[in-house]
């Protein structure tokens, strides 16, 4: 296992011990100015007395506004801007005498990313003393929270922001696989405890507030950040978004803010020109796939951040749009918390999108439209005093920045922020952070992420008993690099494939290693378009991986992508594997040995080759620092492989748009028979489809029911069904649920995921799986942009991807009025009553000896006689728990309501029909009344 190496290398062997050195904490921490911290309160403004604001028991509105009516514009406005930490603009680690002067002498809004050991892309992580350990970065943090709380003049604590996409972004922290690896676990109570996790580490180590979960739906495969989203279903990312923000924020430990509202992730060709302009979608599209997780995120987790976006949308820079972020996310969705910009959101208003002559009117349009905090890589003095200058000429009122103040101290009071500025606990940071159990949770992600895409004739899991030689090989094979990018932990021990491998083979198998080729070759990207011969160094090591296959019994070749391909600002032309990693996989799969292909990367790759032609291929995504271990847990059949994807392989990018969920027959073009007589003119369907995934055993679906059948637009119906593992192995099944309109106002998608459960079965064992649809699953925007429910038919689908349908039923919705006279219509009219117990007088002709109606003296059951009836014979079962004789009489009616005694009895024998005769005549009800206490009737057979 790597122990840092590759940093060591980076910055010098003195450099990780300086980053690691272990300056004397104390185990718990005490602020100075003690007079301030008084028992149950803390007396920010220095004034001796419990302000408002300053009493924990005060309600959360009195306290914003008493506050808030104490600031100056000064204070306000500072409220209003982050400043980006250590070696991004704060050059101090810790306060200095000169903050006094500085803007922050009035207090920030939020201070990001402070000593978290981020530098720079492409740098090392930081050295400086208070970037690790966990207990000394806290006792940082609190030193410079102590400046706002003891320094100035109300002591507003800062809100310490940070990345936390694959675990809080810190020297050291749990690793977790990247948001789309996390995506395609499908498993919604792993993705909370990720969320708990990353959440709980970040308080810990002193922060209050975690940039995450990414809210953007992947819709475009060539995109740089498709490795930061759940996935292409705005379902499945909201349903994960809603766990995620659920752990992070669990009893307020942290704000969770959420990227990137909105419309972001479909910028057109995938093109990235940092203001992600020109999406090419409608605004049915829009609100379809971009805004429902958003919009759910925020009502069912109660979501208390949003990073707003540089894009525009249909000529509209997001960043100054009243519409989307007040109108839309304030008024309808609800949003209570406080929004800041994505980097130089503000600045593009004028730099990009030429809406905003200049900064100033940047500023005016921004605020404005909504944004509570400017957050980018400037001094904060370029935001607050343009305007602090609006507000004096009056391009700004005052009351404007008020409303924006009140939403981020209320964000601040949520938090603790004013209850408990600190993180007093520091050693607990060295015993939370990367402790064991939050390890193995990450280990489970990074199993349950890795989807199985081919197993041809059973090639996986390989039996290390039965292997003496492995060939590894690949750019990836020994990398680490994918679990120590930006947005997560930097500088983690990674266990690589290689080391997984040989973990697993230690004592039982040889394994023979050569990196086989880099990631891309000295021409990429332009050798996607003109193909450059090999060099004879490429070629030499391509011959030496080849050779390494042909002694071993099993070659694993591990490609993809990385930190060159994919990313920020990553975007790509093509989705074939890069450089020469196709001309090393074809090399060794012509050794004739088994070949399993490994990919690591951060999208959906073209591998046809592969696909046709290579007998094993796993895809594991960025799976995290224990992305080595799970890989061979899962090549060595130690973990059975279970992860679906959750976005489509297209065969080649000249299919995008190619995606889930589409319209009806988008996706499928031209004819059907290739060659020079045929008529096929493109290449049609999907590499790998979404929900697709493979496992070591086999699963076998029944009994679909649903209920109830036919439904109103506001009821909620059950699908049940059954899954059983039908194979030899322990497995996980990710059962999927899809719903169609059938027959709507407008065109609708081809499916909808409308659930999904991951299910771990034993052989042979059989589970019930429940999902319930509402109104949520069903509704469309119709024609006038109305979210509503047709009534019709919905047909409903489950099975193993969206490809896979293994059962089919169909729901039917009524509109209320209709449904209800159905209903009525429908209602029998009950053949029997009683004078007590009225819900259980049906149980007397059910059929059943062992349900009953019971009644005392002088209660009786009464029976509706078919017209013109003649009865003269009736049968009863009696019961009676102490079994003694009881007496009871059987009356006739012929109506009006007067019953006559036509027979008169003692039982004597219970449960048993035993017919009782009398002189029949025509009647219209019958009655049997009894004449002692707790007797029952358990049925009743009439003899007419």
């Amino acid at each position: 296992m790597k122990k840092l190496i590759v940093a060591t290398l980076l910055l010098g062997s003195g450099t990780l011990l300086s980053a690691q050195k272990t300056t004397k904490v104390p185990a718990h921490y005490k602020p100075v100015k003690s007079e301030m911290y008084r028992k149950s309160w803390i007396d920010f403004n220095k004034n001796g007395v419990k302000d408002i604001y300053e009493d924990p028991a005060a309600t959360l509105d009195d306290r914003i506004e008493n506050l808030l009516q104490q600031m100056t514009l000064e204070e306000k406005t500072c409220q209003m801007v982050t400043l980006y930490g250590y070696k991004r603009v704060l050059k101090d680690d810790l306060p200095t005498p000169e903050w006094k002067q500085m803007l922050w002498k009035d207090g920030i809004g939020a201070i990001d990313e402070h000593l978290n050991g981020f530098q720079q892309w492409g740098l090392p992580p930081s050295d400086n003393e208070n970037v690790w350990p966990a207990s000394r970065h806290a006792w940082a943090l609190n030193e410079v929270q102590r400046f706002f709380v003891e320094d100035t003049r109300l002591g507003i604590p800062v809100d310490f922001t940070n990345e936390g996409i694959r675990g809080v972004e810190s020297y050291k922290a749990t690793n977790f696989p990247t948001q789309l690896g996390l995506g395609h676990t499908w498993n919604r109570e792993l993705i909370r405890q990720v969320g708990l996790i990353t959440g709980r580490e970040a308080r810990m180590l002193g922060y209050t507030n975690v940039y995450a979960p990414i809210l953007d739906v992947g819709r475009d495969q060539r995109w740089g950040r498709y490795e930061e989203v759940y996935g292409e279903s705005p379902y499945l990312v909201a349903e994960l978004g809603i766990e995620m923000v659920r752990g992070l924020q669990h009893n307020h430990q942290v704000a969770a803010t959420a990227k990137h509202f909105a419309a972001y992730s479909n910028n057109k060709g995938a093109r990235e020109g940092m203001s992600r302009v020109d999406p090419q979608m409608s605004p049915r599209e829009v609100e379809n796939i971009h805004i429902y997780p958003f919009k759910r995120v925020i009502r069912e987790a109660g979501l208390l951040g949003i990073m707003s976006s540089y894009n525009d949308y249909d000529g509209i820079p997001v960043q100054g749009s009243y519409y989307w972020l007040t109108t839309r996310l304030r008024q309808e969705m609800g949003f209570r918390g406080y929004v800041v910009s994505d980097s130089d959101a503000v600045e593009y208003l004028y730099t990009k999108h030429n809406t905003a002559k200049d900064m100033k009117e940047a500023v005016r349009q921004s605020v404005e439209a909504g944004l509570n905090v400017r957050c980018t890589f400037r001094s904060p003095d370029s935001f607050v005093l343009p305007l602090r200058e609006l507000v004096k000429e009056g391009g700004l009122s005052e009351e404007v920045i008020n409303d924006r103040v009140r939403d981020i101290l209320r964000v601040k009071f949520l938090i603790g922020l004013f209850d408990s500025p600190y993180q007093t606990d520091l050693a607990g940071a060295d015993n939370e952070v990367e402790k064991a159990a939050n390890e193995a949770v990450a280990l489970q992600a990074s199993r349950e992420s890795v989807v199985l895409l081919k197993n041809a004739d059973n090639t996986l899991p390989l039996n290390i008993d039965k292997i003496k030689k492995i060939a590894v090989c690949g750019p990836n094979a020994d990398e680490e690099g994918y679990a120590l990018t930006h947005y997560g932990p930097l500088a983690v021990e990674v266990t690589t494939v290689l080391e997984g491998i040989r973990e697993k083979a230690q004592g039982k198998a040889e394994v023979l290693y050569t990196k086989g080729c880099d990631l891309v070759d000295a021409h990429w990207p332009e050798s996607e378009i003109i193909e450059y011969p090999l060099t004879p160094d490429e070629q030499a090591e391509i011959d030496r991986a080849a050779a390494n296959a042909r002694q071993a019994d099993v070659a694993v070749v591990v490609l993809g992508g990385g930190q060159r391909t994919c990313g920020e600002n990553k975007s790509r032309t093509s989705l074939e594997l890069p450089g020469r990693q196709l001309k090393l996989l074809q090399a060794v799969q012509a050794t004739g040995k088994p070949v399993v292909l490994v990919l690591i990367n951060g999208r959906p790759l073209s591998v046809n080759w592969a696909d046709k032609f290579v007998p094993a291929i796993l895809e594991a995504w960025y799976p995290g620092s224990k992305g080595g271990t799970a890989v061979a847990d899962i090549l060595f059949g130690d973990y059975n492989p279970g992860g679906k994807l959750t976005v489509t392989f297209p065969k080649t990018v000249g299919q995008i748009p190619f995606n889930f969920p589409c319209k009806p027959a988008s996706q499928i073009d031209g004819g059907k028979n290739p060659g020079a007589d045929g008529n096929m003119s493109r290449i049609n369907g999907a590499l790998y489809p979404f929900g697709y995934g493979l496992s070591y055993t086999t699963f076998e679906y029944s009994d679909l029911e649903i209920s109830p059948k036919v439904i109103t637009p506001d009821q909620k119906a059950t699908v049940r069904l059954k899954v059983t593992n039908t194979g030899k192995r322990a497995g996980d099944e990710v059962v999927q649920l899809y719903t169609r309109d059938i027959l709507s106002s407008i065109t609708t998608y081809e499916k909808n995921l409308a659930g999904f459960e991951r299910i771990r079965l034993k052989p042979g064992e059989t589970k019930e799986v429940t999902f319930t649809l509402d109104r949520k699953h069903l509704e469309l925007l119709n024609a006038d942009m109305k979210w509503i429910v047709e009534p019709g038919e919905f047909a409903i689908m489950a099975g193993a991807s969206s490809e896979d349908i293994r059962l089919n039923g169909i729901l039917t919705v009524e509109d209320y009025r209709s449904r209800l006279h159905a209903l009525e219509s429908q209602k029998p009219v009950s053949p029997v009553t009683a004078s007590t117990d009225m819900e259980n007088a049906p149980n007397v002709l059910d059929g059943k000896i062992s349900t009953v109606w019971q009644g005392n003296k002088g209660d009786y059951i009464t029976f509706a006689l078919k017209n013109g009836a003649k009865v003269d014979e009736v049968s009863i079962a009696f019961k009676r728990d102490n079994k003694l004789p009881a007496e009871f009489e059987i009356q006739l009616s012929g109506g009006g309501g007067q019953f006559l005694t036509v027979y008169s009895g003692t039982v004597s024998q219970y449960e048993q029909l035993i017919p009782y005769s009398f002189k029949g005549t025509t009647a219209s009800d019958l009655r049997i009344v009894l004449n002692d206490d707790r007797v029952g009737i358990a049925e009743v057979v009439l003899k007419e």
